[in-house]
């Protein structure tokens, strides 16, 4: 069920953001994280926030997009784990985190919101935001294509 857009949600009136992806119904932005350079958010762009507010076939492309941002993310860090999450406590507008992990990163085994367990490992590979958008744009292709 959508709702309107309350005029303080920083998802329906962001800063500036670093857009990789986009089509009219969500976006995919890459979260400035020094610690998580492959930090993405998928971000629904009407304010609702719940999966089961969107019809079936809204939830269907959500979740492929969150798919194919997996298996570019994959692709392009190669971690050890892959992070998905969805909370919108704070922010009740459906979005998605997707976080690539290091068994060495900040706060591993703890989720990247929980107690910092060593100082950066450093060893976190790094990838520029074209050869991510590209990798992204190819998933997503495939994605809705199969």
């Amino acid at each position: 069920m959508p709702t309107s857009s309350p005029k303080d949600c920083p998802l329906c009136f962001p800063d500036p953001e670093n857009v990789l992806w986009q089509d009219a119904s969500c976006r995919v932005i890459r979260v400035n994280d020094r610690d998580y350079p492959g930090y993405c958010r998928l971000i629904w762009n009407e304010h609702v926030a719940e999966m089961s507010d969107l019809s079936p076939a809204d939830q269907r492309h959500c979740f492929n997009i969150l798919m194919a941002v997996e298996v570019a993310l994959r692709e392009c860090f190669q971690p050890a784990k892959i992070n998905l999450a969805s909370f919108g406590n704070v922010v009740p507008h459906l979005h998605w985190h997707l976080i690539p992990r290091e068994l060495d990163d900040r706060h591993f085994p703890e989720p990247v919101w929980g107690q910092v367990q060593r100082s950066s490992s450093g060893t976190t590979r790094n990838v520029d935001d074209a050869r991510l958008t590209l990798a992204i744009r190819n998933a997503i292709a495939e994605q809705l294509s199969g």
